[in-house]
Parts: C-alpha cells; sequence; structure tokens
C-alpha cells in the first residue's frame, strides 16, 4: 500500500492552476497539462523504452534456444551454456517483471486518476471564471461533458503515444537488427514493410482525425440536448410536446450516428489495408527464409527469430493501429473540447484589483452605457446616485433596463464607458468576489443548488453558526415548512436535499429559502429583484416584516413590477428604453400623473387597459 500511495503521490490533481487561458492550438494545450507532470512522463518513456526492448529479447532469446538445441549434444546444453541460460531467465524471472511492473504503477497508479483530474479540476477553475453570459449561450449538459471527456482524453491519447512510439522505432529498429545478423536479405520485407506502413499511416491518421473531431462535436451536442430536456423537465410535460422533443433529439442523434459511421468507416478502411499489408509481411518472410534455410544461408533458430519476429510485428501493428485510430479519436475529443475550454475571459479582475471596503454603501452610476456588445444601446448615457442607507425602488414596464442595471452593478458584465463606484471605488478596479460580497441579492427566478436545506442556506455565510442560520430561517418564515420536508433518501429538516434548482419546493417556499440565505449574508447593499413576486398575499405579508428587517440600515434598490411592494421606498425611480424619466416619491409621481401614476392606475384598477 506504501508503494501505491508514493506513486498515486507523484501528480497532485488540485495542485494551483494558472490563471491564463489554456492555449488554442492542440499541441500548446496538451503541453500545457503535461508540462505540469513532466518528470512522471520521462520516467514513464524511458520505462517504455526498457518495456519494448524486454519484448524484443524475448524472440532473439527463442532464436538462439533453438540454435543451442540444434548444435549441442543434450549432455552437454547445460554444462556449456547454463550461465546464458540462467543469464535469460533471469531477464524474463526479474528484468522484465520490474520493467513492466514499473510501467503499470506510473501509468495506473500515477498518471491515470491524477492527471485526468488536474485537467478536469483545472478546465473547471477556468469555467467557472467566465462570464454570465458564455453559460447563456451554451448547453450547460454540453460544458460539462466537454470538461469531464477532455481529461481521459488528454491523458490516453498522450500515454498510449508514448507506448506506441517506442514499440514502432523499438521493434522495427530491432527486427532489422536482428535480421540483417542473419541474413541482409531477411530485412527486405521488412523495409519495404515499413514503408508502406508508414504510407497507410500517413494517409489515414490525419482523415481519422477529423471524422473523430467532427463525432466528437455531434455527441456533445447531442448531450446537451438530452441534459437540456431533462432540466426542463417540468416545461416539457405541461406543454405535452413529447414528439416535438424526441423530434429535437432525434436530429442531434442522426448527424453524431452519421459522423461516427464516417468516422468508423475510415477505421474500417485502415483496418483492412493493414492486414493485408500484415499479410504480405508474414508470407514474404516466412517464404524468403525457408528459402534461405534451403540454400543453407541461416539456421532454424534464425528462421524462429524471423518468424516469430513478424508475427509479433504483425499483432504489434494491428495494435498500433487501434491505438493511432484511439490516439487520434482523443485528440478528436481534446479538440473539441478546446472550443469550449479555450475562450477568453470577459469579465476579468486588473491585475492590481483590489478588494472592495465598504464603510457606507453609496452607490453612483456615472455617465453608464451598456447594450450586451450590440449596435444600439439599452442603457445609454444613465446617471444616478443612491445614498448611503437610502432605499430606492426600480419601476419600468418590462425590457426598460432594470436587471440590466443591478447586472451591470454585480459586474456580470463589463460597462461599455462610464463607471459605476461604490464609496467612491470604481468597481470594474476591484475584485468581483469582494465586490458580490458587499452585495445581498434576492431575485425574481430564485434557483436552489441540488443540495441540502442547510448548504443552500450557509452559502449565504458558510461560516455561520447553527444559531444564525435558525434566526434567519424565523425572520424569513421558512421555519413554518423545513422541519416538515423530506426527501427520496428519507433525510429531513435541514438535511433533506431540495432537487436540481430547488425543484422539490414551491416557488414561495424557494423564495423564502432564498430570503434567509441573503438575510444570514447580511450584506450593505441589497437588491431585491422581484423578491416576493413567487409568494401569495397573504405570504408576502407574513414576511413583510422579515424585509423591513432585512433592509434596515442597508442601502436597497428594489425592482418589482407590483408597485405596492416598492410604494413605500425612500425614492422611485422610473426607467423606460434605458432612460430614467421619473424620480420621486410615490405621492410626488402621482400627482406629476406620468409614466408612473399610469402604470398605478393599471395595477390599481384591475388591469383596465391604459394607454401607456
Amino acid at each position: 500500500m506504501m508503494i501505491f500511495r508514493w506513486f498515486e503521490s507523484l501528480i497532485d490533481p488540485f495542485r494551483p492552476a494558472p490563471d491564463t487561458m489554456p492555449p488554442r492550438s492542440v499541441a500548446a494545450f496538451y503541453w500545457h497539462f503535461i508540462r505540469q507532470a513532466w518528470p512522471v512522463f520521462v520516467v514513464l518513456t524511458v520505462v517504455g523504452f526498457f518495456v519494448a526492448i524486454v519484448e524484443v529479447v524475448m524472440f532473439d532469446y527463442l532464436g538462439k534456444v533453438v540454435d543451442l538445441v540444434n548444435t549441442t549434444p543434450a549432455q552437454a546444453l547445460f554444462a556449456r551454456h547454463g550461465s546464458e541460460l540462467l543469464w535469460m531467465a533471469a531477464v524474463m524471472l526479474i528484468a522484465r517483471p520490474i520493467c513492466l511492473g514499473l510501467h503499470d504503477l506510473l501509468l495506473n497508479q500515477a498518471v491515470h486518476p491524477s492527471m485526468t483530474n488536474l485537467v478536469r479540476w483545472q478546465t473547471h477553475r477556468y469555467m467557472l471564471k467566465q462570464s454570465l453570459s458564455f453559460f447563456q449561450n451554451d448547453f450547460a449538459g454540453r460544458v460539462a461533458n466537454r470538461i469531464m471527456q477532455t481529461g481521459p482524453s488528454l491523458r490516453e491519447s498522450t500515454t498510449q503515444a508514448f507506448d506506441a512510439i517506442w514499440y514502432v522505432i523499438v521493434y522495427s529498429a530491432s527486427a532489422v537488427y536482428l535480421f540483417a545478423q542473419a541474413d541482409a536479405w531477411l530485412m527486405v520485407p521488412l523495409l519495404v514493410w515499413i514503408v508502406l506502413f508508414i504510407g497507410l499511416m500517413r494517409y489515414f491518421v490525419p482523415r481519422v482525425k477529423e471524422r473523430s473531431w467532427r463525432a466528437s462535436d455531434a455527441r456533445s451536442k447531442l448531450m446537451g440536448r438530452i441534459v437540456d430536456g431533462y432540466s426542463n423537465i417540468t416545461t416539457l410535460k405541461l406543454f405535452a410536446h413529447s414528439r416535438r422533443e424526441e423530434q429535437y433529439v432525434a436530429e442531434a442523434m442522426v448527424e453524431q450516428t452519421q459522423r461516427s459511421r464516417d468516422m468508423t468507416r475510415m477505421t474500417t478502411s485502415m483496418g483492412v489495408s493493414i492486414s493485408v499489408l500484415n499479410g504480405l509481411l508474414i508470407v514474404g518472410t516466412c517464404a524468403l527464409s525457408l528459402w534461405l534455410w534451403h540454400r543453407g544461408a541461416i539456421t532454424v533458430g534464425a528462421i524462429a527469430l524471423a518468424t516469430g519476429l513478424v508475427i509479433r510485428i504483425h499483432n504489434m501493428s494491428g495494435w498500433i493501429m487501434w491505438t493511432v485510430n484511439g490516439i487520434f479519436e482523443d485528440i478528436g475529443t481534446v479538440q473539441d473540447g478546446i472550443e469550449t475550454i479555450s475562450r477568453p475571459l470577459t469579465v476579468t479582475d486588473r491585475v492590481d484589483a483590489q478588494p472592495l471596503q465598504v464603510e457606507h454603501g453609496s452607490v453612483r452610476f456615472e455617465n453608464v452605457h451598456f447594450h450586451y456588445g450590440q449596435d444600439s444601446g439599452l442603457i445609454a448615457d444613465l446617471d444616478l446616485e443612491v445614498t448611503p442607507g437610502e432605499k430606492i425602488g426600480l419601476v419600468g414596464p418590462s425590457g426598460a433596463g432594470k436587471s440590466t442595471l443591478m447586472n451591470i452593478l454585480l459586474r456580470l458584465y463589463d460597462l461599455e464607458s462610464g463607471r459605476i463606484l461604490v464609496d467612491g471605488q470604481d468597481i470594474a478596479g476591484v475584485t468581483q468576489e469582494s465586490l458580490r460580497s458587499q452585495i445581498g441579492v434576492v431575485t425574481q427566478d430564485t434557483s436552489l443548488l441540488h443540495r441540502s436545506i442547510r448548504d443552500n442556506l450557509l452559502y449565504g455565510r458558510p461560516e455561520a453558526s447553527d444559531a444564525e442560520m435558525f434566526e434567519a430561517v424565523r425572520k424569513a418564515r421558512a421555519d413554518e415548512f423545513i422541519p416538515r420536508l423530506v426527501d427520496g433518501e428519507g433525510r429531513v429538516g435541514y438535511d433533506a436535499l431540495v432537487g436540481e434548482r430547488g425543484v422539490k419546493l414551491s416557488g414561495g417556499q424557494r423564495q423564502r429559502i432564498a430570503i434567509a440565505r441573503v438575510l444570514l449574508k447580511n450584506a450593505p447593499i441589497l437588491i431585491l429583484d422581484e423578491a416576493t413576486s413567487a409568494l401569495d398575499s397573504e405570504a408576502e405579508a407574513a414576511i413583510q416584516e422579515s424585509l423591513e428587517t432585512l433592509m434596515a440600515g442597508k442601502t436597497v434598490i428594489a425592482i418589482a413590477h407590483r408597485l405596492s411592494t416598492i410604494a413605500r421606498m425612500d425614492r422611485l425611480v422610473v426607467m423606460d428604453r434605458g432612460h430614467i424619466i421619473e424620480t420621486g416619491t410615490h405621492e410626488q409621481l402621482i400627482a406629476r400623473d406620468g409614466l408612473y401614476a399610469r402604470l398605478w392606475k393599471r395595477q390599481t384598477g384591475g388591469f383596465v387597459a391604459v394607454d401607456v
């Protein structure tokens, strides 16, 4: 066990990763990870060389034993050649097991699990730094599939390439040398075979690689569509479109099947070609050996050596063929992974970024322009100041830019121009984590992690005590239902799992957990984005006191379409098409009879059609 543990410790799968983007080219991408464990790969390469040498020596010994038996009287065999036979036995019984054992320890204990997870860990950490728009523009299932596939594919293609190269070089060079010792003519079939084998590889390998990449891309697309359906299974059921969903997945499966067939057609053609070539090698070498023996040019041992070695080369070439096929299939998978992994980060911390220090909680938007990278602005030339401890409500029709304003305050996106200051500090110059740690957010679309209630609550403040957690739960009125929760495996209360995105809870229950989580976080700046939208009137009234407690002493920016929930704010800011068009208290805006007043009349008038 100590030997196993020592080899397993040679590569640390959780070693600190460079913060730079992994390279875009395939060769540089491989080297980016291999160089982090280069001593292990160097030793593995050297050991692989000796393993190949020992394998070739076995056939040399076979020929020598045959010749010794033919040329030495039985009674004198051990007396004359005992030491030589003992040396052969030592190589087979000691050297060969040591070389193979060391090779397997390096491969199975040092490289396989650790190198795989090193790639997965570092690429996963890099993915977590990607912006929100990155994940909004791709299937979560496809991203996860590429992260999971890239690690083992990179490991397999690297280790197999090292083994394959040594076997080809050592077997070919040793065979040529041993054949030359017996008779120079024996080299001819092997040399012809080597030239033709290289030619076949040069023809087939690039084509296999191209088709493997296309097959891997199609597989990731299929995985993305399947996971997308599973993640939105409620929508699938509610709209009764099972046939449409089947067709959506079937289209990707047809593409994946066709691309896999394109790849397997090429591998089958390569296999047949190699088989014909190997047949020519065996027949040609055996026929030539028998002819040379018939003429007295070589011994029976040379025939045994030549025949055994070409049969071994035949088997090796088949292994090489499938190994090369596997290598380039894995390279195609890695290449597919690069398409997702090696993308630049769009929201990054500056090199000199400092942690945000919040003492008062003022927020100021100065000449802000933002339009999600489009040609025209969603938010243009916007100025807004929120004084410390002030509570403002953002009001406006859908698409006015309210949630976008909150997204850029949280720096989920970078501004096109302008700046946002928190206590006088430009948020573009502070670390993202420190910024978001100072802002508590309750969103309209509350999703929970597929973990326990306790884990979800402590996400707000992991170091919080149980007493603090229970107090936050009580203030959010979530203590009414948490003790009664039971999951499918019998876990109850705070230990019950909530399901993916919290699907085992009602909308109101999820919202109360989210409010309790933000209560526990206790950040000086608070954003409420439709915080009570999932609650009925009775539940909303029940936690209104909790929200008042949550907002006490904090700078608050609240978004709500239900205007009654924010009418008591210190100030209301009315937005339309990315601009601020009105500000004031509820009474002032009603008296002004502008957009806010019309929205208020529409809501309090029972949705009577009013021209807005």
